[in-house]
């Protein structure tokens, strides 16, 4: 699992006028629980960017005022028109305890049934896997090498060593199914044989 370096400063007063007024000046009000104590303090608006606008996972490595956690973001608030990052929840890791996270997941290989025609559909992009941090993955790789016509790879057919996979285990990730191409060239041979 990447790491992102991220550093912030401790905030004196938690109400609306500080956190506007930290808005204002680049930052982005944030606490961090999870740990022994709740820690409110404010980050680089600019620094986010890195890890909220992407697909990839990140554990960040917290560095407040000197005081240094691993964490992962929990939550994060949005304005509703604007987009811009109003408020983070981060939760401090605990080696010792499993957490539940949404990693990608990468097709690998390619598909003997898209090779005849067939359309490749993906309904699951994100599985929720629970872990100790250690053991989480950057992304979880599918093959579907083997994927025919009509067939796809469900949740029961990812097996991964330490970590279970929380999302129902019938869900489809990826699938094959016949393309309005394939079904017509079927049609027309079928009808061609008469």
């Amino acid at each position: 699992m990447k790491s992102f370096a991220i550093s912030g400063s401790p905030r004196e007063n938690v109400g609306k006028r500080d956190a506007k007024e930290l808005r204002y000046q680049g930052q982005v009000p944030a606490v961090l629980y999870g740990g022994e104590t709740q820690t409110h303090f404010s980050v680089s608006a600019a620094d986010l960017k890195a890890v909220v606008y992407t697909p990839v996972v990140h554990f960040i490595d917290l560095d407040i005022a000197g005081t240094k956690a691993q964490a992962i973001i929990k939550d994060i608030q949005f304005h509703p028109l604007t987009e811009t990052i109003l408020h983070v929840d981060f939760l401090q890791l605990d080696e010792n305890k499993p957490i539940t996270i949404e990693i990608p997941v990468k097709l690998t290989g390619t598909s003997p049934g898209v090779k005849v025609g067939g359309k490749l559909v993906q309904k699951l992009r994100k599985l929720r896997v629970k872990a100790l941090p250690k053991n989480h993955l950057d992304t979880i790789d599918v093959s579907i090498e083997e994927l025919e016509v009509g067939k796809s790879v469900r949740v029961r057919d990812i097996k991964l060593d330490n970590l279970v996979i929380t999302n129902a285990q019938e869900d489809t990730i990826v699938s094959v199914t016949t393309s309005r191409a394939l079904r017509q060239a079927e049609q027309e041979a079928a009808s061609g044989k008469k």
